[in-house]
């Protein structure tokens, strides 16, 4: 299994475009494993099967790269460190923030940077609208609210010249409607993810 998971981890690399190194992918897999361990006493993720895991967790994350501009990045509400961790393995060099409310999945967090050696993460157990942090080149989050309400929440975290990065399933098309202000929709990018059946659009968000 843990062949065929690493395998399912480079080939999909592959699909996506993506030039990763052997230690990354093998950093990717030892991250699917920490979390299939926590998730059988933690619950942090509704996905059980370690496969479907690489598919709709690590490759869906790892699909929003070639649009990720800047060296630091605050990912809001988390969870279990998506699309966050995929990144900062990917992108070594960029520092990446992990925000989440909930404890249990901090702690996670916590473990994963320091069994996956990811000096580039910084964990951060707040709500986002309770938060004093640093201004972000990018700001990621995945669906866990409206367009609106996520504009709202996160805006304040972004710098004058950065992007919201909103994950999405099906194109938000009322929620689009919303975006007003300092914020400017760019476009939506539909993501071809390996293994996931269903919509999946990238929401890019400018400021300024």
């Amino acid at each position: 299994m843990a062949r065929e998971l690493l395998q399912e981890i480079t080939e999909g690399c592959q699909e996506l475009g993506l030039t990763l190194r052997l230690e990354q992918c093998e950093r990717l897999h030892a991250y699917v494993k920490l979390l299939d361990k926590w998730n059988k006493v933690y619950n942090l993720s509704s996905i059980r099967d370690p496969q479907e895991m690489v598919s709709r967790h690590i490759l869906d994350s790892l699909s929003i790269l070639p649009y990720l501009k800047g060296d630091s990045l605050l990912d809001v509400g988390t969870g279990a460190g998506l699309p966050g961790i995929p990144v900062a393995i990917a992108y070594p060099d960029m520092a990446v923030t992990l925000l989440d409310t909930n404890s249990k999945k901090t702690r996670f967090l916590q473990q994963a940077k320091a069994e996956l050696g990811l000096s580039n993460v910084t964990v951060v157990h707040a709500r986002v609208e309770e938060a004093n942090l640093p201004k972000f080149a990018m700001v990621t989050a995945r669906a866990f609210a409206t367009v609106e309400t996520i504009i709202d929440l996160t805006g304040r975290h972004c710098d004058d010249a950065g992007s919201l990065l909103l994950m999405k399933g099906v194109w938000p098309e009322e929620e689009l409607k919303a975006i007003s202000g300092e914020f400017k929709l760019k476009d939506v990018v539909t993501l071809d993810v390996p293994g996931c059946e269903g919509q999946r659009n990238l929401v890019r968000i400018i400021k300024g």
